[in-house]
């Protein structure tokens, strides 16, 4: 049956506007004022804002990290992310296997039966030679374009600058787009012996040894490598004024360079590790100070930064306590695995639900950021970049028929008792909220309605993506 969506204000990247949306099967069919058609069903948006559905650009699920795994699989992370008004995730391929297609075919394994919404792969690079230079081309047949790669973790993900090089050059030739992580892995490496050996353990620690500068100057030997190289770059987690600073830079002296941010870098900093619970805001790299939220709402506000992702890397603060996941108790070793060793910690937090419900409330609400930026961050410019557009990220049509209804008036109280990741703990525990998801439809079905998950382990589905993305 054919859904008209009524009388909404529809929130593009672009416009705002007042129309009706008419969906037949999985698509959008129409767009305009007083559709009507006898047999279908109507849906009241009166009063109510119509947006694409988010896409997080950038999760990390069901994700081996030091003697765990993170708490969210690639269901009960996908059910999360539709309640916070996501339709589309893309995570990240670990190269841990003997080629990287079977590292793919791990990942369809442990994803395709349980994606409750639509998702896509990026590939991490963590180890190079002449074998792996000639299975990335390959990548482009199982739909994966987009390349990872990582100046930090020494010994274990970390690429020489020579082998980033190789990487841009490749993904140059072939239409790809490569992604850093960018921190001074060496330094990291002597500033952590050196704290554990003075009896440094507790997890301030963790931001101590990673340093700001570090990021700073690897993400402009990353806009040189990507310069020489004649090749785009995306930028993951920038986490402070001076790497925004960087990417301006670069792009003034035409580095096609982007830059993505997430949450907990807009809100938090340092001083949250010195709290007795501060493992819980263990990541990397670590939130900074005061002046670095300010200066990245500045870089979103002024398109220094292209999008918002959310890093969702979720563990249990204490994984020996069990909580209760759809009826059943859970408990999965967490951040009490580096109780005595900062350095043992599981990086990573929880944000997949989080981040359009935070980023509409602290971020159009507090006139940060306009509606339709919010809706580029999010989704729209996601969707460029990574060759999903226009299926994805757009009201338009043709477009897939991924769908928020949003009450810009609803008030909650937010934290883990209204998040739906799989975990004991919520960054923004007692935050107050003003504007909420009502309705979610994924490719024409309604997965989230109000309260009531309506989605499936299995409706998801892998997006293949082609090469020559648009870049913005």
């Amino acid at each position: 049956m054919p859904i008209i969506i009524k009388s909404g204000t529809l929130i593009t990247a672009s416009e705002t506007f007042d129309a009706d949306i008419l969906i037949d099967g999985e698509k959008i069919v129409s767009v305009g004022k007083n559709i009507d058609i006898s047999n279908a069903q109507l849906i009241d948006a009166a009063g109510k804002l119509v947006m694409p559905g988010g896409i997080d650009p950038h999760t990390h699920l069901d994700l081996p990290m030091f003697a765990t795994v993170s708490s969210d699989d690639h269901y009960t992370g996908h059910k999360a992310a539709a309640f916070g008004g996501t339709t589309t995730v893309m995570d990240f391929v670990p190269q841990d296997y003997d080629t990287l297609r079977e590292a793919v075919e791990v990942w369809h394994a442990k994803a395709d039966d349980k994606a409750a919404i639509d998702f896509s792969f990026h590939m991490n690079i963590t180890r190079l030679d002449e074998q792996v230079e000639r299975e990335i081309p390959q990548l482009l047949d199982l739909g994966i374009t987009t390349l990872k790669v990582f100046m930090a973790y020494n010994g274990r993900l970390r690429l020489q600058d020579g082998e980033i090089y190789r990487v841009l050059r490749i993904a140059r030739e072939h239409g790809m787009l490569t992604m850093l992580h960018a921190e001074n892995g060496d330094v990291i490496d002597i500033l952590v012996a050196e704290a554990l050996a003075d009896g440094h353990t507790s997890p301030e620690w963790h931001a101590r040894t990673r340093p700001g500068w570090g990021g700073v100057e690897a993400v402009l030997r990353g806009a040189a490598l990507a310069k020489q190289a004649d090749s785009p770059l995306y930028v993951v987690h920038v986490n402070q004024v001076g790497e925004a600073e960087q990417l301006r830079y670069a792009r003034q002296r035409g580095v096609n360079i982007i830059g993505e941010t997430c949450p907990p870098y807009l809100f938090f900093t340092d001083q949250q590790l010195e709290r007795p619970d501060g493992a819980k805001w263990i990541c990397s790299p670590p939130m900074r100070t005061v002046e670095d939220n300010q200066g990245l709402w500045q870089a979103l506000a002024d398109g220094t930064l292209q999008t918002i992702g959310t890093d969702h890397c979720p563990f249990f603060f204490d994984g020996t306590q069990a909580i209760e996941y759809e009826g059943k108790p859970v408990a999965i070793p967490g951040k009490e695995l580096g109780k005595d060793d900062f350095s043992k910690i599981p990086n990573g937090v929880p944000g997949v639900g989080d981040r359009l419900p935070i980023m509409w409330t602290y971020g159009v609400g507090a006139g940060r950021i306009t509606p339709n930026q919010f809706v580029a961050l999010t989704s729209t410019n996601v969707a460029k970049i990574f060759g999903l557009y226009p299926q994805k990220g757009a009201l338009v049509p043709g477009a897939d028929a991924d769908i928020v209804i949003w009450d810009p008036n609803r008030r909650l109280t937010y934290g883990v008792a209204h998040a739906q990741h799989r975990t004991d703990y919520n960054l923004y525990e007692n935050w107050e909220l003003v504007g909420y998801p009502e309705k979610v439809f994924l490719r024409g079905d309604l997965i989230v309605d109000g309260e009531r998950w309506l989605g499936k382990p299995g409706g998801g589905r892998y997006l293949s993506r082609e090469p020559n993305a648009i870049m913005i």
